[in-house]
């Protein structure tokens, strides 16, 4: 089972062109780093399996079957925004963390967005090229000023926002659609949203910045440009695809569409040359993040990411691993601790020798609010702890929880008594159900319960631990005393469980496991060992 924070990354291989500080920041916190550019998959496929992290831009396609051939590979960095050239659900499958640098190319890829679009209000590219060409077309390029026209922005991330900000010192009006910015939000930033179809007829110009998904797949369409004012001029320096091509070049055919710039294409480089080669597009070769100072910030930002995420300072920029942001703190990772060892506790107490498929788990105390998603996750790689082929962490355990057997996990929450922060773990299988509860007391995890029985003092969940549940009775101790003597195993320490009538649950810490569980059988009615 992967140690997920602080994560160990000793060997990290990169495989593109990125700025020189990325290395030297990883080298000068102890990691080995490669270069090695230019490889092709099955290259690629080979050399991966030797590393723990690999670092790419946006050529390195890594495939579920180049991450399939990875060995150890932990971390899969992109010096960029987007992960579109990562097979990111390959990734988290296999438990690899995926991260990128959100924040890097933002600046270079707004500048370059409002570049193209004064670039096509003005005819610039075309005018220089007629100027190289010897002529002289003044009447030829007439322009049109950018002052009170209107600018539609479909996507009011990060870039959206700046480039509104830029535009708007031309005096454009800038309204937008973006599902999860909050109105208000873009409000502040003098942004008006709107619905698609109200955004549509009242642009002059329109720029796309969102992610390639189904959602935004051919967002503008031969259905969209006919709801556009004639003459519309769009941008995409996002990701190729946003913007249907076959569409766009039917609306620049008919003067639908009245320009458009172009920095990112379907095709990389595009084969199919119709769009770059018509009068009124703008084309760059996927230029957004192609300037020294983005390249320096990215290098620099996802050497840092790692950095940080290695020593268990923080997880910034992970796409796939949402579930351990919160958890890089000294306290989450005792949480963690105990919501392994709960899982490890009730997979070892599973006298049915079928895997359990039903789990429920539930935090109390207001300091747990926000922790249960990771708590599922922890106590999911304790139940199936050495019994998955994917080697289950808590970036893949609930995506994962098809193969582990588990049908069904409810995740609850109450925040009960807040002075008490306990966590309990229910695990069924056909109809056998077994229960756990715990909390950390000064930094240790501990056990509480157990199937119905309350321990007088909590358990420590750690070393070596025997349980076993039997009727009381003053012969009980020394008679299991006596059996682990006789195995060579000397007890640690001893915690019995409240007396309520009928069968207790005991602890016993030990140096080693038992060899032979059965030789305690004559004794006890349940016994389960485990290691945590």
């Amino acid at each position: 089972m992967r140690e997920m924070a602080p994560v160990a990354i000793k060997r990290v291989l990169i495989s593109e062109s990125v700025d020189p500080c990325c290395k030297k920041i990883l080298q000068e916190n102890g990691v080995e780093v490669t270069e090695r550019t230019n490889m092709n998959k099955e290259e690629l496929k080979a050399q991966i399996k030797d590393f723990d992290g690999l670092v790419v831009r946006s050529a390195t396609r890594v495939s579920a079957d180049v991450i399939e051939s990875a060995g150890s590979l932990k971390l899969i960095g992109r010096a960029g925004t987007g992960v579109d050239n990562v097979d990111v659900e390959a990734a988290t499958k296999k438990g690899i963390i995926v991260m990128n640098t959100p924040n890097g190319n933002t600046i270079s890829a707004a500048e370059l967005t409002c570049t193209l679009v004064m670039s096509l209000s003005r005819n610039v590219p075309q005018a220089a090229m007629s100027m190289k060409a010897g002529n002289w077309d003044r009447k030829k390029f007439m322009g049109a000023e950018l002052y009170g026209k209107t600018l539609g922005i479909i996507g009011l991330g990060r870039i959206g926002k700046e480039v509104a900000t830029r535009m708007q010192s031309f005096g454009m009006r800038t309204i937008g659609y973006d599902p999860i910015t909050p109105p208000e939000v873009s409000k502040s930033w003098g942004v008006e949203q709107m619905s698609l179809e109200d955004l549509w007829p009242q642009c002059d110009y329109i720029t796309v910045h969102t992610p390639l998904m189904p959602s935004t797949t051919g967002l503008l369409n031969d259905a969209s440009f006919a709801k556009c004012k004639r003459g519309v001029k769009v941008v995409n320096c996002a990701r190729g695809g946003i913007i249907d091509e076959a569409a766009l070049l039917r609306a620049l055919e008919s003067g639908q569409c009245g320009g458009a710039g172009l920095d990112v294409f379907v095709e990389e480089p595009p084969k199919d040359l119709a769009l770059v080669n018509h009068p009124n597009v703008i084309s760059c070769p996927h230029l957004g993040a192609s300037t020294k100072e983005a390249q320096a910030r990215c290098g620099q930002e996802i050497a840092l990411q790692i950095v940080d995420m290695v020593k268990g300072k923080a997880l910034v920029g992970a796409v796939n691993a949402q579930v351990l942001a919160s958890t890089f703190t000294p306290e989450s990772q005792q949480w963690i601790r105990l919501g392994e060892a709960l899982g490890k506790l009730l997979k070892a107490c599973n006298s049915t020798k079928q895997p359990y498929d039903q789990v429920h788990i539930t935090t109390q105390g207001e300091c747990l609010k926000k922790s249960t998603e990771f708590l599922s996750s922890a106590a999911v790689v304790g139940l199936m702890a050495e019994s998955s082929e994917n080697g289950l962490n808590l970036v893949n355990a609930l995506t994962l929880l098809e193969e582990t057997g588990i049908t069904q996990i409810k995740k609850d929450h109450s925040d009960g008594n807040k002075a008490e922060a306990t966590c309990m773990l229910e695990a069924s299988v056909n109809g056998s159900v077994y229960k756990a509860s715990g909390t950390v007391q000064t930094t240790v995890p501990v056990l509480l319960e157990l199937n119905g029985s309350v321990f007088r003092q909590p358990v420590p969940l750690s070393g070596n631990l025997l349980f076993f549940r039997a009727a009381a009775s003053p012969q009980l101790l020394p008679s299991v005393t006596g059996v682990l003597a006789a195995a060579s195993v000397e007890i640690d320490h001893f915690s019995a469980s409240r007396a309520c009538g009928g069968d207790q649950w005991y602890c016993v810490g030990v140096p080693a496991l038992l060899k032979d569980l059965s030789t305690l059988m004559p004794l006890v009615k349940e016994v389960a060992q485990l290691t945590v």
